[in-house]
């Protein structure tokens, strides 16, 4: 049984999507992964299929595989999306201007 979700549902979804990748939280810097600017585009299709864009704070961190494990864990708990895809991305480079205010505070960042 395939549900049809209109825009303002997805719109609703993404937002949960978001919510839940505020629990993920960046062992080193102690600040979440949005706060941080890592994430960079979500898109959810009509099948619950769901793909991450998001970089890191520098090339050959070596907590990719741990934020990511934690990605997928947090995403269980959204259940229109049956299936979840990480994709590191590089391009734009992330720079602290990603920063949230909430993080340049945290990070005694002006």
């Amino acid at each position: 049984m395939s549900v049809e979700y209109n825009e303002d549902q997805v719109m609703a979804i993404k937002d949960r999507i978001l919510e839940q990748l505020e629990l993920v939280i960046d062992p080193e810097l102690g600040i979440d992964i949005v706060n941080l600017g890592l994430i960079y585009d979500i898109r959810f299709a009509q099948d619950g299929s769901t793909e991450i864009d998001m970089t890191l704070t520098t090339m050959g961190c070596p907590l990719a595989d741990l934020i990511t494990d934690q990605i997928y864990d947090v995403m269980k708990a959204i259940p229109e999306v049956t299936k979840t895809e990480v994709k590191l991305v590089w391009t734009p480079a992330w720079s602290t201007d990603k920063l949230s205010r909430y993080a340049r505070i945290a990070l005694g960042i002006r």
